[in-house]
Parts: structure tokens; C-alpha cells; sequence
């Protein structure tokens, strides 16, 4: 973005907020959840995001994607990337992809470690569930 001066200046908002939080991360995680971002922009081209639960030990937040509802979160920890689905549990994930959080009753997860490759197919159909459960939550 150019200002009237003739500067740049970054552009604000949620969207510029999770490229923030995911660059801070750096290294192989921070490619990771770009590829992430990426895939879940691709799948669900109406998808909100931006960060949230900002706090002093967390000042940028953790990036949360959502359509009618959070779908899913993503979070770099020292030996994975997790996306964490809020409503996992009720989902249909015939390819296995979630992998962690698995004996809790409403989220799953799926941990992602450096050199993984995360099936984009699958990812794509599961996140396209996630909306639709979202959907049937707002219309009861």
C-alpha cells in the first residue's frame, strides 16, 4: 500500500495480522502455516481470519480462521504446527488427518512436524465440512 506521500505503509487489519503472527514465527513452522493459510484460503474463499486470545505472552495472538463460527486455529509450538479444529470431534475425517486432541469431545487436531506434508486434498474436504457443520449450527 502507498500512502499519499508516496510511502509504503503496511496494510492493517485481521488478514495483515495473521501474516504478522505467522512471519514472527520464522523458520520451517512459519512456512508450514503459510502453506496452511494458503490451502484454507483455496478451500474456503469466503473465510474470515484474524488473531485471537492476545495477550502479554502471546502479544500477537494466535490466528483463527472462521465462516459462520471458528473452523480452525493454528499454532507453532517447538516440535509442531497445530491445527486445532473447534468442532473436530463431529467431523467425518476419513482420511485420518487428525492426529492429536483426540479423546476430547468437541475439538481435534492435527500436528504437523517439520518435513510432514500436510494431503491438500484432504485438508480441503475437511475444512469444506467444518463450514457446512457451521452452517447447520446457525440454521437450528
Amino acid at each position: 500500500m502507498v500512502t499519499k506521500g508516496g510511502k509504503s505503509k503496511a496494510p492493517s487489519g485481521p488478514s495483515s495480522r495473521v501474516g504478522e503472527a505467522i512471519r514472527s514465527i520464522g523458520g520451517w513452522r512459519a512456512d508450514t502455516l503459510a502453506e496452511v493459510r494458503r490451502l484454507i484460503h483455496e478451500a474456503v474463499p469466503a473465510i474470515e481470519e484474524d488473531c485471537k486470545w492476545v495477550k502479554p505472552t502471546n502479544p500477537l495472538g494466535v490466528p483463527t480462521w472462521s465462516c459462520g463460527g471458528i473452523i480452525c486455529t493454528g499454532e507453532a509450538y517447538k516440535q509442531v504446527v497445530k491445527l486445532t479444529f473447534a468442532r473436530g470431534a463431529s467431523l467425518n475425517d476419513p482420511d485420518g488427518l487428525f492426529n492429536a486432541s483426540l479423546g476430547g469431545g468437541t475439538r481435534r487436531a492435527i500436528d504437523l512436524r517439520e518435513g510432514e506434508t500436510l494431503d491438500a486434498r484432504a485438508f480441503k474436504a475437511l475444512l469444506q465440512a467444518a463450514v457446512l457443520a457451521n452452517q447447520r449450527l446457525c440454521a437450528e
